[in-house]
């Protein structure tokens, strides 16, 4: 594809760019901003991105913790490429020292996976924002782009399987998805990871949750609880001051 198929787009005011498709495929936006503030600013190991499309969520993480280094796994060769084209970046140079691109299925299991690059227990932290939305949700002729959005059957299962076999004992794992995946989620969690934490993100005050973000640790037998919620916006269009704290990086979604 030509360059002018790409756009080179600021995130985080300007800590970090992402080479993306112009007109095909899977923008980053305030979804990636949020998953990424799932990870506590203090983190300082390893942290493999699920799905990560031209790397926004993974290179966010980076762009807020020092000490973090990332691997962005994506399997869609184009959005790959996207991503090894933003570690490129001259603009990127103190969060591509610390990030990889490793083109892969997350959803591969067992000897496949390990093959692919995903070796068990190689990683602190995993995040994840796959497609969480159903099959009839926004139909597009754009192949790119429903990859990025639709969801294959026990999506949730595989996926968070995987984060399991790669993630360390003790490790973390943070999820974003529609409140519908809720209960996918946990039931993957079951047996897995423990000490889970919700945070459910509103429009507004008075209207209902459009996502929710889950954090949990691995091996924990910690009980669940449910968080204060996030609150995108106030009056208007413009986001609140907490709101845009986390979608710059400038605060974490838990506190923490």
């Amino acid at each position: 594809m030509a360059a002018s198929d790409f756009s080179i787009d600021a995130f985080h005011r300007g800590r970090f760019f992402l080479v993306q498709p112009r007109e095909r495929g899977h923008r980053a936006g305030m979804d990636a901003m949020m998953l990424a503030a799932a990870v506590p600013s203090s983190f300082a190991g390893r942290l493999v991105d699920f799905g990560a499309g031209a790397g926004a969520a993974g290179l966010a993480v980076a762009a807020r913790c020092p000490q973090a280094s990332v691997v962005l796994v994506e399997r869609a060769p184009e959005m790959a490429d996207c991503a090894r084209r933003s570690l490129a970046l001259s603009e990127n140079a103190a969060v591509a020292a610390r990030a990889s691109v490793l083109e892969a299925d997350v959803a591969l299991a067992g000897k496949a996976r390990v093959a692919a690059g995903l070796a068990d227990s190689s990683f602190d932290y995993a995040i994840m924002n796959p497609p969480f939305n159903a099959g009839h949700d926004r139909a597009t002729p754009d192949a790119l782009k429903r990859a990025a959005h639709v969801m294959d059957d026990d999506l949730f299962a595989n996926w968070i399987r995987s984060a399991a076999a790669v993630v360390r004992p003790r490790g973390g794992l943070a999820v974003i998805a529609r409140p519908t995946s809720l209960r996918a989620i946990l039931d993957a969690m079951d047996g897995r990871f423990g000490k889970a934490e919700i945070v459910a993100v509103h429009p507004r005050a008075d209207a209902l949750a459009i996502r929710v973000i889950v954090r949990a640790v691995r091996a924990s037998r910690a009980a669940l609880s449910i968080c204060p919620p996030l609150v995108l916006h106030d009056d208007g269009d413009a986001f609140c001051a907490h709101a845009d704290d986390i979608n710059n990086g400038r605060a974490s979604l838990f506190g923490d």
